[in-house]
């Protein structure tokens, strides 16, 4: 009796066309992702409510095993993908220009993270030299993405590589050409990222010999 209660339920379902939204809901892989949580709060967590990149979720899965602790991340834009971040590696830097931001994300960042303050500009493009370090990751997902890829590419470690979110967009394509000719390859890893459901690109710009493995 229950089975038929069930067959029939889902018999409706699926006439009314709401059937693999609801089985999403139930057990989909969006589940598992943390997908749903993360639209509702519109942050980019887990399944668990924990931080993490916004980016797509096939690149997640591909880099999280790759990551080592004695890797040095910098990042354009600073957000829950630092918060990720720290846990994960040796210590990560990351440049805001939006002081209301700094204030609000600064308490939340573990002590192996540092922010930086640039406004945009030169010194917002050229905060990852203003360091003094070399970068096994450089992450551009902030502000004046062309321009800090080709700047920051001088600035890694000889097998570092960058991670470039929202790459499918024409117009990086510069960056993407300018890297081309320094000799990196790219992995586009096309797919949903969390509290949004279009389809975006995150990709990865390595060499030979990179630390990811690749």
């Amino acid at each position: 009796m229950l089975k038929q209660i069930k067959n029939s339920a889902w018999g409706l379902l699926n006439k009314v066309g709401l059937g693999g939204v609801v089985q999403l809901h139930l057990d989909g892989a969006l589940k598992q992702y943390g997908w749903f949580k993360s639209f509702h709060s519109k942050q980019s967590v887990d399944a668990n409510g924990k931080p993490l990149p916004w980016y797509t979720y096939p690149f997640i899965l591909f880099l999280k095993p790759r990551l080592k602790p004695g890797f040095c991340v910098f990042e354009y834009g600073s957000g829950n993908s630092t918060i990720w971040y720290a846990g994960q590696v040796e210590y990560i830097t990351a440049v805001e220009h939006e002081n209301a931001w700094i204030r609000q994300i600064g308490p939340r960042l573990p002590v192996n993270t540092t922010l930086l303050e640039r406004p945009l500009g030169d010194s917002y493009i050229q905060a990852v030299q203003s360091t003094g370090e070399l970068y096994h990751i450089i992450v551009v997902d902030g502000r004046n993405r062309v321009k800090c890829a080709i700047f920051a590419s001088d600035f890694l470690t000889p097998d570092g590589v960058i991670i470039m979110d929202n790459s499918e967009r024409e117009w990086y394509q510069r960056a993407k050409d300018h890297l081309a000719q320094k000799g990196f390859r790219r992995l586009d890893f096309i797919g949903m990222t969390p509290i949004v459901g279009i389809e975006t690109c995150t990709s990865v710009f390595y060499r030979d010999g990179n630390c990811l493995g690749i």
